[in-house]
This record gives structure tokens, sequence and C-alpha cells, in this order.
């Protein structure tokens, strides 16, 4: 029976706006519906595609999950060869690589170079043919890969068709497949709750995700796709800069790495090293380096490769990660939330450019999930600047001690320790009498990201606790100079600049006050959140788990975490105090349904700002109701620039947006 032409256009128009909720969710990372809506529409094509089947495509959203399962995989041979890059582990062999790019052009002048972080996943071919995508391959050995074209087809941010116009008729996209850390995080969770296999790292979990013979098990787990370049393109002239391919690969619906810049010859990739090197840790993804290209297309061609490295790029790596030592022992540190974390004590060892010799375990589940004992041989991974980890156990031996426990009483303040039934974390009972957590609590209260109190550190906070000096955040108000003066190498400026810290404080942000509280599971985004939610603190102290679950980046679990703090005496006590000691903070007149008069807008923020930070321009912008972003896009509203702008600056020009 034919379809009606009434049906034909509604499926059309399905797929139109489902593909579209698609690219702004998870190319742009700007949804526009809810995601209740968003099923509704897909709910509604399902049906009409079971009802008349002749309306599937190969490109309907419906068919991101749809093959039967591979017995193995087919192997294809890739238009262009994928080749593998050569490695740069320091600056003397950068600049010997840029040296030899100028000594091959015969050029003098700074070479522009398109640098962008090498993500730690799964280099892929995505070929489009007419703008399908018609295969998806595996990087293989750089002339044959694995046909993996139906697991591709899962992950949501990979176009099923091109967008736009002006793409080649047939193009054979690259890109690598990564899995986010926060989805890593969740899939072995879940794999060791089911008793399943856990993963080592999100390269191995991405592999082994994409290498799934049953594409319903590869749709399971949380991968993402960053394009970087174009293989082969027929019949089109591509652009004549490889910044301009990567602008091109974002207009064609490609989701392309927004830390990817370019930048002016050896120092500019230098600076770039050293930027993309303090970020590190804070990125969604795994990174092991920095990838440099030559930004003009027509040096590449005439730079061409050698052996299996095109000569125009290289990879320039960050110190190793992992490292092998021994546990001398396993203690437990207690939180400012009161959290036993066992922590290792390893023989020392250089991992990622730092000597470690502490690493977590993070909690009692993990200890022994891992099965770490004293006298192991460890596996340690600098999960972040601050904080490694013990990843696991090699070489178990056949006589070992018995496994670490929980011990009963807290080893600093001797209160008994409770462990939820339904939480890995187990907690001292001590609250503020506990020294540890008094002393973490303070320190975050005065953190840079919270109230600022410049000058006070953790050996002077832990003075003032041991000294009962400080017994609560409202304490540090009531500071008085003869007290400062008998610490320990404190003198009479040192006790002026601190107290004129502490004043300087009391003006501060809704946001920033509520972080600083230290309420469990509230970071920066959330106090941010509440902060432009309810506009004043009244109505948060008032608000119980229904209202807050209204309130952007706040489920559940943090509502109840907020309820159950506010509702302790002891804390509205000192959030009393605290305001009553001077802590002020402008009222964003703002009702929780009204929009703000910057709302929906994007910024973003570059150069030196004259009159304040760009932390506090920031701060004020999202409390009007903006965005602020990290770098320039088309779907950038404002640029604010200071003094000293730098690329930023030229690309908003470029794009034309507002400065």
């Amino acid at each position: 029976m034919a379809v009606p032409q009434k049906i034909k256009r509604r499926a059309a128009k399905l797929r139109a706006e489902i593909e579209q909720h698609n690219y702004r969710y998870y190319v742009l990372d700007d949804p526009e519906v809810a995601d209740t809506e968003y099923d509704r529409l897909l709910r509604e094509l399902v049906e009409l595609e079971q009802q008349h089947p002749s309306l599937v495509t190969p490109e309907s959203p419906t068919q991101r999950v749809g093959a039967a399962p591979a017995a193995q995989f087919d192997q294809v041979q890739h238009e262009v060869p994928m080749l593998s890059l050569g490695n740069a582990f320091d600056e003397s062999e950068l600049r010997a690589f840029d040296r030899r790019i100028h000594e091959r052009l015969s050029i003098e002048d700074d070479i522009d170079y398109t640098a962008e972080p090498k993500l730690d996943g799964l280099a892929v071919n995505l070929r489009y043919e007419a703008g399908l995508l018609v295969r998806g391959a595996t990087r293989g050995d750089g002339q044959h890969g694995e046909d993996v074209t139906h697991n591709i087809r899962t992950i949501p941010s990979v176009p099923l068709r091109l967008r736009g116009t002006g793409f080649p008729p047939v193009v054979e996209i690259r890109g690598e497949v990564y899995m986010p850390k926060a989805g890593f995080a969740r899939l072995n969770a879940r794999m060791a709750k089911e008793g399943g296999k856990v993963f080592v790292n999100p390269r191995n979990a991405a592999a082994g995700s994409l290498r799934q013979l049953d594409p319903k098990l590869t749709a399971e787990r949380p991968l993402q796709i960053f394009c970087y370049g174009v293989g082969f393109a027929s019949e089109t002239t591509l652009p004549a800069t490889h910044g301009e391919i990567l602008e091109a690969l974002k207009e064609w619906g490609c989701r392309v790495c927004p830390q990817a810049e370019v930048v002016s010859g050896v120092d500019g990739c230098l600076e770039y090293y050293g930027k993309i090197g303090q970020k590190r840790e804070k990125l969604p993804y795994e990174i092991d380096g920095v990838v440099y290209k030559v930004n003009r297309a027509d040096f590449q061609e005439r730079l061409g490769f050698v052996s299996r490295a095109p000569r125009w790029a290289i990879a320039h790596k960050f110190p190793a990660h992992e490292e092998m030592t021994v546990v001398n022992d396993v203690e437990f540190q207690v939180g400012r939330t009161g959290a036993l974390t066992p922590v290792a004590r390893l023989e020392p060892v250089f991992v990622g450019g730092v000597t470690v010799s502490n690493a977590t375990l993070h909690n009692m589940d993990e200890l022994h999930r891992k099965d770490v004992r004293v006298g192991d041989k460890v596996i340690v991974r600098r999960a972040g600047d601050v904080i490694p980890e013990v990843v696991k156990v090699v070489g178990k031996r056949r006589k070992r001690p018995r496994p670490v426990q929980l011990p009963k009483k807290c080893p600093e303040c001797r209160s008994a320790v409770m462990r939820a039934e339904d939480e890995a974390v187990a907690r001292c009972t001590g609250g503020l009498f506990c020294p540890a957590q008094r002393k973490q609590a303070i320190g975050h209260f005065a953190s840079r990201r919270a109230m600022d109190i410049d000058g006070l550190g953790g050996k002077l906070i832990q003075q003032l606790v041991e000294a009962e000096l400080v017994r609560t955040p409202a304490d540090l108000y009531r500071l008085e100079k003869s007290q400062l003066l008998g610490l320990e190498r404190m003198g009479e400026k040192s006790a002026d600049n601190l107290l004129a810290a502490i004043d300087r404080s009391k003006n501060t942000t809704l946001a920033r006050f509520l972080y600083a509280l230290g309420i469990r599971e509230v970071g920066e985004a959330t106090a941010a959140a509440l902060a432009a939610y309810f506009g004043s603190l009244e109505p948060l102290l008032e608000a119980d788990a229904e209202v807050l679950v209204e309130v952007p980046d706040v489920g559940p679990i943090v509502a109840g975490r907020i309820v159950g703090f506010f509702r302790e005496s002891h804390n509205r006590e000192v959030v009393e105090e605290l305001c009553q000691l001077g802590i002020t903070w402008p009222v964003v007149e703002r009702h929780a349904d009204d929009s703000g008069p910057l709302d929906g807008l994007v910024f973003v923020l570059t150069g030196t700002l004259s009159d304040m930070t760009r932390e506090q321009a920031k701060e004020r912008i999202m409390e009007l109701g903006g965005r602020v972003s990290g770098s320039v896009s088309r779907k950038t509203d404002y640029l604010v620039a200071g003094a000293k702008a730098g690329s930023k600056l030229k690309k908003a020009e470029k794009l034309g947006v507002k400065i």
C-alpha cells in the first residue's frame, strides 16, 4: 500500500527537526528544546516508520542503532593513507622540526601552525557520498582499516548527513573517537556494579567500545568524536589552510575541537603547549600532547611525507602519566566533609614531571576492587596535577597481608566512622569538632574561587585552628591584630595584610558565598545556578527539595544535600553570623521564571580588562543570564577585549563578532 503524501511529508519534517536538535545538542552543545520534547518527536517518527517501513532511510535518526551483530569486521582500504605522526618530547626537538620546515621551504619568516590537543582516543575515517555517511573505518595499519560503520553510526555527534552546501561529492573526513572522562567514570562504575571488566583508561574504553561486534553495545557507551581534517575529497577544491578546513568541517555539521587555534611560529606553538598543559586536567577528555600542522595547504604539499608520517605535522607529547612503584602503607585522610579517603604511601616515583609518594585509592569499594595491599607493586597514574591514583596491582604475590579494613574511629578526632548503605564513602561523625574537617572547611571557604582571602594558606589555618582562634568560618571575621601577632612567623605587616584581605572578602557574590559554604556536591557551577535562580539568600534558605530541583544543574540528590545543610541549626547559625559580620553581595533582582538582560547571549573574554578581572567579569555576565565561552565561534555574540588581546580578537574581527 502506498504511503500517503501527508505522512511522507510529516516523516521528512520529523527527521529534519530531530537531526537539527541532535546537531544543536551533540555538536554545538546548545540545545533548543527540552529532553521531553525531543523524546516526543523521536517517538512519533519511530511509530510512523513502524507503521510504514518503506519510510525508513539509512540516514534516519531512528537508525543510529539497527544493524545485526557482526561475526567479524571487514577490511577496507582508505582512499588516502592515514599516516602516523612523528613525536617531539621537548622544546629542542620541536625547534628542530620548525627549523627543518624553514629549510625545506626556504622561508625565513615565522610559519603559521594549526595547534590542537592530541586526543587519547581512536582515529577513524568517515566516508560521505553525496553528503550521506556510507562508511566508517578504523585507522588500522594506515592503508587498511576495519569497517565499523554500524558502530560509528551509533555515536550521536557523528553526522549521518552533512549539513549545508559546498562539501565534495565524495569526502573522507578524519576524526578521533574518544570517551569523555565523566562518561568513562560512569561506565566503569556500572561495569564494576554488574561484575564486568572495568577499563584501565578512557582510550582503552573507546577502542573496546568501537570494536564491539554488536552495535547495540556500542550505542550504550558514551562515545564522542572530534573531526580534525579531510583525507580525500573529489572534484571540489578545499580551503587553502588547515584552519579554514576546520571551519568548513563545522559548517558541514562536524564536531571540531574548540581548543584548536592557529599560532605563529615555534614560539606560538610553545605558548599554546604551555596553555593547554595548564588546562589539561580540567578538559573533559584525556589528551597526551599537542599536534602542530603547517597551516597552509600548499606548504603541506611541498613538504610531502617521509616513510609513514607527514613532514608538515608533529605531535608534542606531554610527560608520561603512568609509572610502577611499591605500596609502603595505606592510611586514611579526612576531608572537609568528613569523608575518609584511603591513601597509598608509595615508594617515591617520578610520574608526569613530578615525584609522587602518595596516591589516592578513592574509597573502600575501589580499594577492595583493586585489592591493594601493603607491599604490592602497583601502576600509578597522575589523574590530575594534584591527586595521583593507583590504577591496578601488577604481579600479585602468593603471601600477602590481610586486606586493608576501614577504621572504626576517625584518625583525627577518634569520633565514630559511619558509612551509609547507599554510599561508597565512609565519613567521620565529628562534624565541626573534627580538626581535619575544620581546617579543610576553612581552607575551602578562604580559597581563591570562594571568598578569596589572600594570604590565608594551609599552615596559617592550621595555626589558627590549633590555637582555637577559629572554629568556624565566622571566626575569621572576629580576628584581631593582637591575636595574630601571637602566631608563629606573623609580624605586624603580615597581620595587617591578612586583616585587610579578610575585610575585602566581605564584598563578594552570592555564588561565591554559596560555593564557600562547602555544601556537599555544590560546586561553582551549581552555586552560580542557585544564585541566578533565587537572586538572594533568603528564598534559598527556605526552599524545599521540590523547588530546588527546578534549578538548572540541581538534581534530587543535590537538592537533598542543600536542604539537609540548611536544616542543621549550627549551619544556619554560621550563615547568619557571617551575614551579621558584614558579608554582602549585590542582589540580582530576578524571579525564578524571569530571564536576565543577557539571557541567551554568549560572551568570550580576552586580554587584560581595565576595571575588573576576567573572573569577575565572567561572574557578572552569568549573574545577568549570559554564558561565557572559552573560544570565539560563529555563535559568539560579543567578544570583551582588554589590553594585549591576541588571536581571539583577530578571529572575532574575521567572523564579524561584536567587540
